[in-house]
């Protein structure tokens, strides 16, 4: 779940974002305030904007907005207000963390591609990396599945070369942090850095 605010550019109006990467024919559903985007095949909802936003809940920033469960609350109740019946259900756990790289062995249909196991605190990701300087024992930034990298792309589970991956161990290039080296290579991280803790640049 991605949600949007800019009064300037786009008016007060909440775009909340469901499903980032659709690419199929959408339909709208308009009920007083709020409108539904969905999958025209499926009817799968992909998303909401909820206008006159800034009556249902209280919003300071300028582009993506934090959310936590007692802004999703007002969001389902302003879609409530205005007729609709379906609730928005979302994680908001760190999508950024420390993970720590417990194992790595060479993909089998890929040369230059590495199958990593990698702990995130409460749970072990299989993640395929192409980095050159990757290894086992290094703590490192795991994107999980549904960061929003700066680059607007979302972290999905994905399949390369007939291998899972779920997640993605970041270099500091795609995390756009500053003097971030152009060479590839994912950022390795300090040892005193604590597995599963959300990651802050």
């Amino acid at each position: 779940m991605n949600v949007f605010y800019n009064r300037e550019g786009v008016g007060d109006t909440l775009i909340i974002s469901l499903t980032p990467s659709f690419e199929g024919e959408k339909g709208f559903e308009k009920k007083g305030n709020a409108t539904r985007i969905f999958d025209e095949e499926s009817g799968e909802t992909l998303g909401y904007n909820l206008f006159e936003a800034s009556t249902y809940l209280n919003i300071s920033e300028n582009g993506q907005v934090t959310m936590d469960d007692d802004r999703l609350q007002k969001i389902n109740n302003a879609l409530k207000e205005n007729g609709f019946t379906e609730e928005i259900d979302a994680d908001f756990s760190p999508k950024f963390v420390v993970g720590y790289v417990e194992e790595k062995e060479k993909h089998p249909n890929a040369d230059k591609l590495n199958i990593c196991k990698v702990n995130v605190g409460n749970e072990t990701l299989q993640i395929v990396c192409g980095a050159p300087n990757v290894e086992r024992g290094q703590k490192v930034v795991v994107a999980k599945v549904g960061a929003v990298m700066p680059s607007g792309m979302v972290i999905k589970d994905a399949e390369l070369r007939g291998v899972a991956s779920s997640g993605m161990i970041c270099s500091a290039k795609e995390l756009d942090l500053p003097n971030a080296p152009q060479e590839k290579g994912i950022l390795v991280l300090e040892e005193n850095e604590v597995i599963g803790e959300p990651f802050s640049s």
